[in-house]
């Protein structure tokens, strides 16, 4: 009996606490559910959207080629005596580079001078009996035939005179090709022979290569789906063209950097390459200080057109669909969420050129959208670019919560334990 006293007196003592807080959570949440504050509306930040005069600009990768370039090759087969210039230099048109030994050509020269003057030499004799033979036939001191042997003879040393003045010619054309010259200004690159070289005429090896740099030709390649879009977009008037600003094109270099120079557009080739799908652009840019070289990958900044209707949304505000399709939510003149779908142009700094789905006038919402879904009211705030205090943050928001003992509304800023009552209420404790 007195076993049975003990455990019951433990049992009172340990059920009434129990029974109290059990009251004390079921008494709090029924005045939470009678005294639920309403859900406050959530706050997004939108921007209303304007037509804008957009300069659209294509990146288009090449490389660059010297706007002159000349090989230099011997033209008569000799011996190199010496080289007269200095590898990677600037070198003048005209200037000797390369000295053949020219002995030789000068012996054939001389050879020839003296056929040609033995062949005038006998011009006067041949001349002379020629017409001694042409009166004594008339009569009959000679015979025809010796008349015809003078005549011929005259015609044949007439002929060697000029073959021999065209070897002279000749033999004085390849001795100064002995002096091999440059044929253009520009850049000197390496010498493939040194001096005692023995080189041919026209050898497939050239002796060096001249590069004229500035000014410089830039040759980019633009696919043809983008030629015919851009074509597509001048004849629909989404685009206007401008004659003056479309021929200055912009080079940013290898590193990164831009080119502080503005090119001119050439012209766009008619042939598309059938390995690639596309076309070559030529572009001539100034290059006084020799900052491009021949064969460098860069990028050129082209403008297409300009776009006076362009309607420009931030690249935050568009998100993707289960399907990958951009979509972005705006907000109605009643203060309800939509979805729009959107075709996308393409990328302007942080935003997106939209083609199709938005308006001007549209209220896009670029934060705040992790709390909305479509067809929820919001409250909308002007959205500020670089600001970071747009919408309002939720961790930081005050929760407000039925207070069970004097039955007001009071609202904790901070807090970590809720009691979660049926129909969503909640009791603080």
């Amino acid at each position: 009996m007195q076993l049975i006293r003990t455990i019951f007196k433990s049992l009172k003592w340990n059920l009434v606490p129990a029974v109290m807080l059990g009251g004390l959570l079921l008494g709090g949440c029924d005045s939470a559910e009678r005294a639920q504050p309403p859900r406050p509306v959530p706050e997004v930040a939108v921007i209303t959207l304007q037509e804008q005069r957009v300069v659209l600009t294509t990146e288009l990768p090449g490389r660059t080629a010297a706007f002159r370039m000349a090989e230099i090759r011997p033209q008569v087969s000799g011996l190199i005596q010496r080289r007269m210039f200095k590898e990677g230099s600037d070198v003048k048109a005209g200037q000797a580079l390369y000295q053949i030994d020219s002995a030789p050509f000068r012996a054939v020269l001389d050879n020839a001078d003296a056929a040609l003057g033995r062949a005038e030499a006998s011009l006067y004799a041949t001349q002379s009996r020629a017409s001694r033979f042409e009166k004594l036939v008339a009569i009959k001191a000679v015979s025809r035939q010796d008349y015809d042997d003078a005549a011929a003879a005259l015609k044949q040393t007439e002929a060697d005179i000029e073959y021999w003045k065209a070897m002279v010619k000749t033999a004085r054309i390849n001795l100064g090709y002995t002096g091999i010259k440059a044929t253009i200004s520009g850049r000197i690159g390496l010498s493939s022979v040194t001096d005692g070289a023995l080189v041919t005429a026209y050898q497939p090896v050239a002796l060096a290569t001249i590069q004229q740099m500035d000014p410089m030709y830039v040759d980019v390649s633009q696919s043809t789906t983008e030629v015919l879009q851009l074509r597509r977009s001048l004849e629909e008037g989404r685009l206007d063209q401008d004659g003056t600003n479309q021929k200055k094109v912009r080079l940013i270099l290898d590193d990164g950097t831009a080119y502080p120079l503005e090119g001119t557009f050439q012209f766009r080739d008619v042939t598309v390459e059938p390995t690639t799908g596309s076309v070559i652009l030529r572009i001539v840019f100034p290059n006084p200080k020799g900052v491009l070289l021949p064969g460098m990958f860069i990028r050129a900044v082209v403008e297409e057109g300009v776009n006076p209707r362009a309607i420009l949304v931030p690249q935050q505000a568009v998100s993707r669909n289960p399907k990958g399709n951009p979509v972005v939510l705006i907000v109605d003149a009643e203060g309800k969420v939509l979805q729009r779908m959107l075709t996308l142009d393409r990328a302007i700094g942080n935003t997106w050129l939209i083609s199709t789905g938005l308006a001007p006038g549209d209220r896009v919402i670029v934060e705040g959208m992790q709390k909305v879904r479509p067809g929820a009211s919001v409250k909308v705030v002007a959205f500020a670019t670089g600001s970071k205090k747009n919408a309002v943050n939720e961790q930081n928001r005050p929760r407000c919560l039925q207070n069970r003992i004097n039955g007001g509304i009071t609202c904790y800023p901070n807090f970590s334990w809720i009691v979660r009552c049926s129909r969503g209420s909640s009791l603080l404790l």
